[in-house]
């Protein structure tokens, strides 16, 4: 006998058949839009870790060869290495002029400050965005009405010098040093060979003593009871030391009067040739830049108290000073490279004598390496050779000394070296770069 209608209708209402359908298509549902949410998540995540790698590389890029070249070729550097990490084709453009920002880092507010023309900091921020027509699309997303993500990214490369390449002894080869000798304060002692040293040297606190492993320090049996300080200075670490490669270039770019290397008391743009190989003091011309040539091996002698002030000296000559010659806003450079192409009677002063204030800071500079007898004094001076670097007894750097050898640095007794932080700005340095953020 069949139902009646309103039989029929009251059986459907209680009927519970086809229930488990119904719920399977919401779990289905909420299946999908969680997966699709985390599909187009992981997708967006990759694609923001993408760009951050390319604008960390290209801040990168940027910032190295800013450094010895300009803004324009900066920036180029920069788009060939956003566009070798992604690819326009497949990404779009995500760096464009305009993202890429010359300026100065504070170390302590931790804030960039844009600055056009400067070399110290860049700013980077690479884009995936509407805007520039290359948003990251959707997958499932889409369902809810979400169809591209706004992607950017942003990062800061700054400049550094190390301490060590500011005021130290620092040597590719070997550091040796003898006995007697002080370090003060901040000074620094670093080889990327090894570390020798002999008795009754006193490093105060603050002071650094670095090599690749500091286990391989090459000491006497007394070891760390009569190196007073040693034991707590001691660091391992190496350095790439840039500015050996850059010597040649250095000694060329004062012959050419590149802005890069040159001085500011140079103020006139004419070389005067020197009229001997016996430099006095009517020879040196403040202001200018000043050069002679060598055959057959002869030096360039500085005589006895020459006090070399305000000028620039480029020469391929070997380079010998005699007593009692002072070098202060100077630069003395050879392409020489001799054992011994610069070389100096006792008593050689490299810097003014002005208790580490600014200016009288002095450079010598050599494709060789250097020997100097007993009392050299530095006083915010800089020694940079292409080989070693050898000085004797009683040499005094307690106002400023920094000493770079691409072979050995030697020193002997009864030194005094101490740190300044001022009164060396014209030091030649090769920059070092760090991603702040």
């Amino acid at each position: 006998m069949q139902k009646s209608c309103k039989g029929i209708a009251r059986s459907f209402r209680h009927s519970e058949s086809g229930g488990m359908t119904a719920f399977s298509l919401f779990i289905l549902s909420a299946t999908i839009l969680v997966g699709g949410y985390a599909i187009d998540v992981g997708n967006v995540m990759m694609s923001r870790t993408q760009l951050q790698v390319a604008a960390d590389a290209s801040g990168h890029a940027a910032l190295l060869t800013r450094e010895l070249n300009s803004e324009a070729d900066a920036i180029a550097a920069a788009h060939d290495i956003a566009m070798r990490n992604m690819p326009v084709a497949a990404f779009g453009n995500v760096l464009h002029d305009a993202d890429i920002t010359f300026g100065d880092y504070d170390h302590d507010t931790k804030v960039f400050t844009p600055s056009p023309g400067s070399r110290n900091a860049v700013e980077v921020t690479t884009r995936r965005t509407l805007a520039t027509d290359n948003a990251i699309p959707t997958y499932l997303l889409r369902i809810v009405g979400l169809d591209d993500w706004n992607i950017s990214t942003t990062s800061v490369f700054t400049t550094y010098i190390p301490s060590c390449l500011r005021e130290g002894f620092v040597a590719e080869s070997v550091v040796d040093l003898q006995s007697n000798n002080t370090y003060s304060n901040g000074f620094c002692v670093h080889s990327n060979s090894y570390v020798s040293m002999n008795s009754n040297n006193y490093f105060e606190p603050g002071t650094v003593v670095s090599m690749p492993d500091e286990n391989d320090i090459e000491l006497p049996n007394s070891g760390f009871t009569s190196n007073d300080g040693l034991q707590d200075a001691l660091r391992s670490g190496s350095w790439n030391i840039r500015i050996i490669d850059r010597i040649a270039s250095i000694i060329n770019g004062l012959d050419a009067f590149d802005s890069l290397y040159l001085p500011e008391y140079i103020t006139s743009d004419i070389k005067k040739i020197l009229p001997s190989r016996n430099v006095t003091q009517s020879d040196l011309i403040p202001g200018q830049v000043h050069t002679f040539s060598c055959t057959g091996g002869a030096d360039l002698t500085i005589k006895a108290n020459v006090i070399v002030e305000n000028v620039v000296i480029v020469t391929t000559c070997p380079i010998k000073f005699e007593q009692g010659v002072v070098v202060q806003n100077a630069v003395i450079a050879t392409r020489s490279n001799s054992s011994r192409s610069i070389t100096a009677a006792s008593g050689l002063q490299i810097g003014k004598n002005d208790n580490c204030a600014e200016g009288g800071d002095a450079q010598l500079v050599t494709m060789g390496s250097m020997d100097f007898p007993a009392d050299l004094q530095i006083y915010g001076g800089q020694l940079l050779a292409y080989g070693d670097i050898s000085f004797s007894a009683n040499a005094d750097g307690i106002q400023g000394a920094a000493i770079v050898a691409g072979g050995e640095i030697s020193g002997t007794s009864n030194m005094a070296m101490g740190f300044c932080g001022s009164g060396m700005e014209n030091n030649f340095q090769a920059e070092y770069f760090k991603l702040v953020y």
